[in-house]
């Protein structure tokens, strides 16, 4: 398995994504993701509404997160792209082992007492923005084809 499964083959920089088409991404990813946080907190509030005024549907409390996460992301995929000629799946699959690892917050104020329709709703959003990012960097800002791909 090892780098053979992962195509790690090194590609230097020759196939990292159009710097123009990557800022557009970022901007799109950051954008949609905080868009649709916004839309999943009043769902929220309306599915749920003993949920008004929960601290975590405040967008001063998940904009922050979602913007540092969603930048780490558009961070990530240039940097995978220098790795790999098929960044895609390893990013796939990064982008599955972050949004696992980032629903343990939840996890953690769920087990210590918050709602569950209101920490569903949270994990709704991680959802969310891995459904925004992902596609928003693979597609907007395309891995450029090399030689070895």
């Amino acid at each position: 398995m090892g780098p053979r499964f992962l195509t790690l083959d090194l590609p230097a920089g020759s196939a990292q994504p159009v710097l123009w088409r990557w800022v557009i991404a970022t901007a799109i990813a950051v954008g949609g993701s905080l868009a649709a946080c916004f839309a999943l907190a009043r769902i929220g509030v309306a599915l749920f509404p003993s949920t008004a005024g929960y601290e975590h549907f405040a967008f001063v409390d998940y904009s922050r997160l979602t913007v540092v996460g969603v930048l780490g992301a558009c961070v990530a995929w240039p940097i995978v792209t220098l790795v790999t000629t098929r960044a895609r799946r390893l990013f796939f699959w990064l982008a599955v082992i972050v949004t696992i690892v980032s629903l343990a917050p939840d996890v953690w104020i769920l087990h210590f007492g918050q709602p569950v329709e209101e920490v569903a709703v949270l994990v709704v959003m991680h959802f969310a923005l891995a459904l925004i990012t992902y596609p928003a960097l693979v597609f907007i800002a395309p891995q450029r084809a090399t030689s070895r791909s």
